[in-house]
């Protein structure tokens, strides 16, 4: 059986993390992005389907690229990251189960002939894997700034023309510069969210 993790970790990664609008000037290297997605890609999804595509945007070139499409709000801080991250998902996903869910031989057919179905699935698990990317980002000392606001139709005819992709959210990555924090909103409480049936 697993044990509870030490306060200082999960102070890491929720209850003292917050999210960022400025960074530090201190780069991201290459490997620490193999490393976060080696990391993240474990945790679960739908049938092990795995549909998120991921595009590390880091040089200044791609960055202007992905800044035509972004609401003027999120310009500065995203051309300001060291990386930005488009959180994707795959709309062929299904090609892959074969292989990543041999448990269940007619798996990529139940998708193929099902487009509403197959969209829904890779939108929800697309989004529990951009969600798993920030959490295993926090565990490796990167700080996070997850944004919306963004054209995605834009994004995707600028980094995803051939169409087999579709843009979900987008998330800076870097070392945090606190300077930049709002004060740090309340959550609901447990009365106000959930429930014990």
């Amino acid at each position: 059986m697993s044990k509870s993790l030490t306060g200082t970790a999960l102070e890491q990664t929720f209850s003292n993390a917050r999210t960022f609008n400025k960074f530090t000037p201190e780069t991201i290297t290459d490997e620490i992005l193999v490393q976060l997605y080696e990391l993240m890609k474990w945790a679960p999804t739908s049938m092990n389907s795995q549909p998120g595509h991921f595009v590390f945007v880091k040089t200044a070139a791609a960055k202007q690229r992905l800044n035509s499409t972004l609401m003027a709000g999120n310009q500065e801080k995203a051309l300001a990251a060291p990386v930005t991250v488009i959180i994707a998902a795959d709309t062929k996903f299904f090609n892959n189960l074969p292989e990543q869910f041999p448990a269940m031989p007619n798996a990529k057919e139940m998708f193929a002939g099902n487009a509403a179905f197959s969209e829904a699935t890779a939108n929800r698990n697309s989004s529990m894997q951009g969600a798993y990317l920030i959490i295993a980002a926090r565990m490796l000392g990167l700080d996070c700034g997850p944004m919306s606001g963004f054209d995605n139709d834009a994004v995707d005819a600028e980094f995803f023309f051939e169409g087999r992709y579709k843009s979900n959210f987008l998330i800076n990555l870097g070392y945090g510069d606190s300077s930049g924090n709002y004060p740090r909103g309340p959550r609901l409480t447990f009365a106000q969210a959930a429930s014990i049936i």
